[in-house]
């Protein structure tokens, strides 16, 4: 059970918070951490740090999931593999066959489970595991990486954002993490330039 489309809040280093909506529930959990550089903003080293993200995230409110230390490595393991497929798809490389081996792996595993109640609405079905967690959000990967919109994977156009989302807007034109982030300090950068450049009677 996901949302077609929600978002999550994230903080900026200044401590300024802001709305990033990267399409997809894969896409989402490249907020968590990564590979490499990204590994300072890694917060699933921590049971804690998982459920935070699967309440934030775009998955239905009111999933109990039991996380165990040892559970956290699949899903870091998963993240890191999308992290590569998606930066391949922003800059149209080819994608990394290690990489789709993790993804499919994942994606074998039965998916979380959701059951209706007396009352006839959808609930989240009780046991919910760690493996089928990373099978719903591989299974969600399959689906982004195969479907209509696997050419429009983007990076965020600021030279210091390295956020992946999917561009699931009709003109396919979108540039920036968010609007209110890099869209707006790109729209600074630009305004203080031309004003430079009258100044300087450019």
């Amino acid at each position: 059970m996901t949302e077609p489309a929600t978002g999550l809040t994230l903080s900026t280093p200044e401590g300024r918070t802001y709305r990033f909506d990267p399409g997809a529930l894969c896409l989402e959990l490249l907020t968590t951490g990564g590979p490499g550089l990204l590994a300072r903003y890694e917060v699933l080293d921590e049971a804690a740090g998982l459920q935070a993200w699967v309440a934030a995230s775009r998955l239905d409110p009111g999933l109990r999931l039991t996380v165990g230390q040892a559970g956290l490595a699949p899903v870091r393991e998963l993240r890191d593999a999308l992290h590569g497929m998606a930066a391949a798809r922003a800059h149209a490389r080819p994608l990394d066959p290690a990489q789709v081996a993790v993804v499919n792996a994942a994606a074998d595993a039965p998916p979380l489970a959701v059951r209706m109640t007396p009352g006839g609405h959808r609930e989240w079905a009780p046991g919910a595991t760690v493996a089928q967690l990373v099978s719903t959000v591989a299974r969600d990967a399959v689906d982004l990486f195969t479907g209509p919109y696997a050419h429009r994977v983007r990076e965020c156009g600021a030279h210091d954002c390295y956020l992946l989302f999917v561009d699931t807007s009709r003109p396919g034109r979108r540039r920036w993490c968010a609007m209110e982030r890099c869209g707006n300090r790109h729209k600074v950068r630009t305004h203080r330039a031309r004003t430079d450049m009258k100044e300087e009677g450019v």
